[in-house]
């Protein structure tokens, strides 16, 4: 038994010598099989080469005495006379030009005499109808001042396109005055554009056919907001009182 045991430790020791033999022959082999590595290469000398070149010694220079005509003092010469002064004062500022204006078109003070008459084209237009119905309903001098109210209007809407006349009250500041064939409303107020002017106006009726013969108008400034209500004017119809 002891001798079969010592033969089995020596086989071990073989098999482990062996197997390390073939490890290292194994290394040897890959190391060989791997590039040799190149030698670095070397460097390029970037290093310029300066040479010092020594700087020229200067000759000293022995000043000469002056010659006598050179000794000669030069005559003054006459100082230049100083230049004028230049002005820099910066040019003048163009005045703007100044436009104008045009003062306002004064009011005229002075009654117009028209030169057309209109009230009997407004009642012939068809739009007219309730108008013409109601002068029908009129007699005497309140139908003459419904008829000269109409043709205040039209006559203040020709003369003035700015205005757009729609009311007119012809007693709102002072009571009108009719006389047979003759109105004078020297208080009267329109309405245009939901403001109240106040006007005034002549008006005279033909006799026999009780057509307006002749029209005469002034139309004043403005009526203040505040007067509105005592005078009974209002901003537009049906509204209350302002």
């Amino acid at each position: 038994m002891e001798l079969a045991a010592g033969k089995w430790d020596q086989g071990i020791r073989r098999g482990a010598a062996a197997s390390f033999a073939l490890h290292a022959v194994a290394i040897l082999i890959l190391l060989l099989l791997l590039p040799k590595a190149e030698p670095p290469l070397p460097l390029p000398d970037d290093g310029l080469s300066v040479e010092i070149v020594p700087q020229a010694v200067e000759s000293l220079k022995v000043p000469r005495a002056p010659s006598p005509q050179q000794a000669k003092p030069e005559a003054a010469k006459p100082e230049a006379e100083p230049a004028a002064p230049v002005a820099n004062n910066p040019p003048a500022a163009a005045m703007p030009s100044v436009v104008p204006i045009a003062p306002p078109t004064p009011k005229p003070t002075e009654f117009v005499e028209a030169r057309q008459l209109f009230s009997d084209k407004v009642l012939a237009d068809p739009r007219s109808r309730r108008a013409r119905e109601a002068l029908r309903g009129l007699a005497g001098s309140e139908r003459n001042l419904q008829l000269c109210d109409l043709e205040a209007m039209e006559q203040v809407r020709r003369a003035q396109p700015a205005m757009a006349p729609d009311a007119l009250a012809p007693y709102a500041m002072a009571a009108e005055k009719v006389s047979g064939n003759s109105v004078e409303v020297k208080g009267g107020a329109f309405r245009s554009k939901r403001k109240w002017y106040n006007i005034q106006f002549k008006c005279e009726l033909d006799a026999g056919s009780g057509k307006i013969a002749s029209f005469a108008f002034l139309v004043g400034d403005a009526i203040p907001q505040g007067e509105w209500q005592e005078h009974n004017l209002v901003a537009e119809d049906g509204a209350a009182d302002q």
